[in-house]
């Protein structure tokens, strides 16, 4: 289902490299290479990969309806700079799964005044796939403002806890024994939405918010427990469209970014993150209304 970050550690012998990664292994690590923000990046990009964006309009349905789809989001595949660790003596196996499908239900209430509230809920169930068991809760709860004209506007505020248990963290060594690991991340945020309905049932949108990310992240090899120690607490956005053409069939698809973290310091040291976390993916939705 989804695999997430891999922890970095100290130096071992024997480590392996990718053979798509050789060659970029040969060449060294970057100027401005860090051990600690490699694995920050990690940590928090698996975290984003799992945030509940939009994929709606600011008023998702007229009041008293809702919907029950399916919402796939890209999990865009790393670089080898990015899969390299220990100073590029190692690569991570990150890229096994590369499309995140959950269940996703989204109902809106009554109106209350002018206003339209609503609410989401979205779950992946304990399923191993890929050698990864996930458990995936998100959340979201939000207000409309429509409009006598084609404006409509909205905020919404979400939450999303991922849960993994698998082998994530590798042996270094051919022929060790392999440990389950266990990796948390949770996400929330708000979002001030904007959208324009185009014609019957065809709704452009854009969303601007905040989000935060919080990571825990254990290693069954040594009980050993990873510092994030520049979560990604800044920026987010989407920009998708709302497509209501058909009677019963609800339709959205969205570019989402995370384009940066306001927490660049490390709480530990207090320099500089030189290699920021950020995240840019396509998500779709598609499912009944009624």
């Amino acid at each position: 289902m989804l695999l997430t970050p891999l922890l970095l550690t100290l130096g071992v012998a024997h480590a392996e490299i990718a053979p798509e990664c050789q060659d970029v292994a040969q060449q060294g690590p970057p100027d401005d290479y860090a051990e600690a923000d490699q694995q920050d990046y990690l940590l928090n990009f698996f975290s984003l990969s799992t945030t509940l964006s939009p994929l709606h309009g600011p008023v998702p349905h007229e009041p008293g309806h809702g919907s029950v789809s399916l919402e796939a989001s890209v999990i865009p595949p790393l670089s080898c700079e990015r899969r390299l660790v220990l100073a590029y003596t190692k690569t991570e196996d990150t890229n096994k799964a590369p499309v995140l499908p959950r269940p996703r239900l989204l109902f809106s209430f009554p109106k209350l005044g002018p206003l339209v509230p609503y609410a989401g809920l979205a779950y992946v169930p304990p399923v191993t796939v890929f050698g990864t068991r996930n458990v995936i809760v998100s959340g979201e709860v939000g207000l409309g403002l429509p409009t006598e004209g084609a404006w409509s506007f909205g905020g919404r505020f979400h939450a999303t806890l991922l849960k993994t248990t698998a082998e994530i963290a590798t042996p270094f060594n051919a022929g060790d024994p392999a440990y389950d690991d266990f990796y948390v991340g949770s996400t929330f945020g708000v979002d001030l939405m904007a959208g324009l309905t185009l014609g019957e049932g065809w709704t452009p949108y854009a969303a601007l918010g905040f989000t935060d990310v919080s990571t825990f992240f254990f290693i069954g090899d040594d009980n050993f427990v990873g510092n994030n120690t520049t979560p990604y607490s800044g920026l987010t956005s989407s920009l998708g469209v709302d497509v209501k053409v058909v009677k019963h069939l609800s339709l959205a698809g969205e570019v989402y970014a995370a384009p940066y973290n306001f927490q660049r310091t490390h709480i530990d040291t207090g320099v500089v993150n030189n290699r920021p976390s950020s995240l840019l993916t396509g998500r779709l939705r598609v499912g009944y209304r009624w």
